[in-house]
């Protein structure tokens, strides 16, 4: 067992025989399982919800995630899939209004879950199950309206992306910190990516370690795949054959530092012109946050590089054809300044490609360093560009790398990470029971 994978091995919580709940109500206000991953907000955040809940409605437990309507005409309740249901609550004008500005419509969306709620008998939920700080307020009214207890999942968490802050980006406000440190303290459990999050969420946020269990996302290993091969991927997107392919996939925002692969690729070109014949850079996603969210940015920064010819931006795209984005490249470069997880580094092994990334926050539980991809300390281009020139001087290392990488993606399966939840479910619903048996125990 390599370091990374003993420092982060699973810390669930011992779970005696009991029954899992029936139905548990989801929450995602501010992005919805149903929009398109790599533009605005939607990010894996988003994959997260979507499969975790498929795979828990197929262990029979019933999923309902609420979401905030962003355009008028919505149905109140969409199938996602079977024993799934997406429910749009009307919050606020549907277009136009930014994430930081959506504190401000929490007591409208949870007036809208308690509307859903009042047409049920008592007991509909067993549990409620929030995302990101801003369902957690929601969730925690809920959760105690209703007699039942609050999971929350931070996703991702002010104080920690505040102290590894992109240059140009915006800091988190302090009304967010206060509100993240009200939902830990709320919250029955805490569901953290990686050994390293229950770190930062006891030592940033004063979390019981009692409270907090370690389950890893889990990747798509149907749709993600190997596959016919990085040539036949390259046939179908059109890309050429032979090239060095570095690709960046995600949302266009400082948090995700694509800049540092546009500089990384700059700095190799100067070391050898002779490599320009050989880069095809894509870049695959659409803006968010600020600073470098504007795709135009990029496009600027690349004319300002000398390297235009080597960059090419697509839109976001599907999951079926970002799976056939993965075959096609020969490693997948994520600077990113902080991820709770990342996903995509995962999806990108579980189709054959190597990762270069940050070592930062659960990459390196992501990525076997060494053997599936490069880690890099810090965000110096001169360090990618350094790493990138291993792949071109050995042409064999992706396939390498590729093939130990798809066999290591196997064990990020999500009906793992079902499983893993479904238990914490579990342990949280006993000890609410006995904690409302007992109040002063």
């Amino acid at each position: 067992m390599s370091r990374h994978a003993e420092q982060h091995r699973l810390r669930l919580p011992a779970v005696v025989h009991h029954r899992r709940p029936r139905r548990v109500a989801m929450l995602s206000v501010h992005t919805s399982p149903l929009h398109q991953p790599g533009t605005g907000d939607a990010g894996g955040m988003n994959v997260y919800i979507v499969e975790l809940a498929k795979r828990l409605a197929a262990i029979n437990i019933e999923v309902e995630i609420f979401t905030r309507a962003t355009e008028g005409g919505l149905p109140p309740c969409v199938e996602l899939a079977p024993g799934v249901l997406v429910r749009h609550v009307d919050a606020g004008p549907y277009e136009g209004l930014a994430k930081e500005e959506l504190p401000a419509q929490l007591c409208a969306f949870t007036h809208g879950v308690m509307q859903a709620w009042a047409g049920h008998r008592p007991g509909y939920y067993d549990l409620v199950h929030s995302h990101y700080w801003l369902s957690g307020h929601v969730g925690w009214l809920a959760a105690q309206r209703w007699g039942v207890p609050l999971v929350h999942a931070m996703h991702t968490m002010a104080k920690v992306k505040n102290a590894a802050l992109a240059a140009g980006d915006t800091p988190e406000p302090a009304a967010r910190v206060i509100g993240e440190t009200q939902v830990v303290a709320a919250a029955d459990r805490l569901i953290a990516n990686t050994a390293e999050e229950a770190d930062e969420l006891v030592r940033y946020y004063d979390a019981d370690p009692a409270k907090v269990a370690v389950v890893h996302p889990g990747v798509n290993l149907d749709r993600f795949t190997v596959g016919d091969g990085r040539a036949a991927a390259r046939a179908r997107l059109g890309l050429p054959q032979d090239a060095l392919i570095p690709l960046f996939a995600g949302r266009i925002q400082p948090l995700k530092a694509p800049d540092v692969l546009l500089r990384a690729v700059a700095h190799l070109v100067d070391q050898d012109p002779s490599l320009r014949r050989r880069l095809f850079v894509p870049v695959v996603g659409g803006p968010s946050g600020s600073g470098l969210a504007k795709p135009e940015g990029l496009q600027k920064l690349a004319a300002a590089l000398g390297i235009t010819d080597l960059v090419h931006f697509h839109p976001p795209v599907a999951q079926d054809r970002l799976a056939d984005w993965f075959r096609a490249a020969s490693v997948l470069v994520m600077p990113s300044y902080n991820e709770s997880f990342g996903l995509v580094a995962i999806e990108a092994q579980a189709a054959g490609t190597p990762v270069l990334a940050a070592e930062v926050g659960g990459l390196p539980v992501a990525v076997d360093d060494g053997v599936t991809g490069l880690l890099v300390p810090g965000h110096d281009p001169a360090d990618y560009a350094a790493r990138l020139r291993r792949f071109a001087d050995d042409p064999a290392l992706a396939d390498r790398m590729g093939r130990a990488a798809a066999r290591h993606a196997q064990s990020f399966g999500w009906d793992t990470a079902a499983s893993g939840t479904a238990d914490v479910y579990t342990a949280a619903v006993q000890e609410h029971r006995r904690r409302v048996r007992s109040p002063h125990a």
